[in-house]
């Protein structure tokens, strides 16, 4: 029986070192699984026959590299009732390529595919195990204790709110300054939150932090901004993306898609206006935008271990034959941080989001509280040596073919 491997959504610095990990453990048990495949650009690969055998490449490079070594994509697996045809062709490739354990390494909304999947199988007779990897920067995946690649996302955020906020207290204007950095989170605030560990005292960048969880409140916002400048002559703060109003609406958004998906972005250039118009203050404005979640050169080793473990423990799952279950990492304890990692209902944990808890919001909800750093800053813990050529990290691009198709081209891939 073969092993088919797919990513799917926003890609992260460690969801290579999960496919490493999937990969590592379905070769230790070559008696039982025959080839390990990986589907370019997820299910879209799935639906194309665009498939890999993934013997031979050099899963050392690949856990190192950022970003999806396979392919991801975005794609909304509709119910099967509504598009039968679709599902037909997805187990024709199965079955053409003896597919029997199918690991999807996405999000929450992943978690829902691998539970239509599951479903769909069992209708069919079908032979397919589906179980779940996790992955997102967001780290709002329930069920799991903190996601894959949320852990780099977050050393990578609050290193360079660290290092902004020596460069603006170096520079501090009689004036008074202001440093607003955008961070990705559409619903949820965890990687703004983990911008606080930047900071050792209050006096430290970054000085404030807005959360989507707390409604924002401008004015009073503007009072702390300026008790900040009265007494450091600058402040820094973060802004997640999705913070909304009192009323609801978003702070700012951009475009929206033909399936009215909404663009963000722009928040924080917002927060920098308003504070402009309103206190006059000297001010610069950054987005890391895709570089928060690809910076594989400033790994969390914790969470590089987790994207291992994972993947590993996926496959022990798939063999169990515990179909319709997902990887989780669980929190053994905190103090020292010990963690495994167990298998979880996926459908009960589809499409959900897990939010900030107020509890790890500070009471006036601009800053993170002790509780909440408690649980983010093991998260951030260690290093992990890159290699370099020629002064740049080495990075693994696959060359290797795709297999050759059995079935005649799929006509909709819309």
């Amino acid at each position: 029986m073969n092993l088919l491997y797919a990513q799917s959504g926003g890609v992260t610095a460690v969801i290579n070192a999960s496919a490493a990990g999937v990969i590592e453990a379905a070769r230790a048990q070559s008696g039982r699984i025959g080839r390990v495949l990986a589907a370019r650009r997820g299910i879209l690969g799935v639906l194309a026959e665009d498939l890999y055998d993934t013997e031979g490449i050099d899963l050392t490079r690949l856990a190192a590299t950022p970003g999806g070594a396979f392919g991801s994509s975005r794609f909304d697996l509709p119910e099967e009732a509504a598009q039968p045809a679709l599902y037909d062709r997805i187990f024709a490739v199965f079955e053409a390529h003896g597919i029997s354990m199918l690991l999807y390494n996405g999000g929450n909304g992943s978690m829902d595919v691998i539970g239509r999947l599951s479903a769909s199988a069992r209708r069919r007779a079908y032979p397919l195990v589906c179980v779940g990897v996790p992955k997102t920067v967001d780290n709002d995946i329930e069920g799991s204790d903190c996601c894959p690649g949320f852990g780099s996302a977050a050393k990578y955020l609050a290193t360079s709110m660290r290092e902004a906020g020596r460069d603006v207290a170096s520079m501090a204007s009689p004036k008074g300054s202001l440093f607003v950095m955008e961070v990705m989170g559409r619903n949820v605030g965890w990687l703004a939150a983990a911008t606080a560990l930047a900071a050792r005292h209050p006096d430290e960048a970054p000085h404030l932090v807005l959360f989507p969880e707390v409604p924002f409140d401008e004015a009073a916002f503007l009072e702390r901004v300026q008790a900040v400048v009265a007494r450091l002559g600058y402040c820094a703060v973060t802004v997640a993306e999705g913070i909304r109003r009192a009323d609801g609406a978003l702070m700012m958004e951009q475009d929206r898609d033909d399936k009215g998906y909404v663009q963000l972005g722009g928040a924080g250039e917002a927060i920098v206006r308003l504070v402009y118009e309103g206190l006059g203050y000297k001010h610069h404005y950054a987005s890391p935008d895709y570089l928060q979640r690809a910076a594989g050169h400033w790994v969390s080793a914790v969470d590089r271990d987790q994207a291992l473990a994972v993947g590993r423990v996926a496959v022990e799952l798939a063999l169990a034959g515990r179909d319709g279950t997902m990887a989780a990492i669980r929190r053994l304890s905190e103090q020292p941080y010990t963690w495994d990692v167990v298998g979880v209902d996926a459908a009960g944990i589809a499409n959900l989001e897990r939010r900030v808890p107020r509890a790890f919001i500070s009471a006036d909800g601009m800053q993170l509280s002790e509780a909440g750093r408690r649980y983010l800053s093991p998260l951030i813990v260690g290093e992990v040596p890159v290699q370099c050529v020629d002064g740049l990290p080495d990075h693994l691009v696959l060359d290797c073919p795709l297999l050759q198709k059995e079935l005649a081209p799929y006509a909709s891939l819309e």
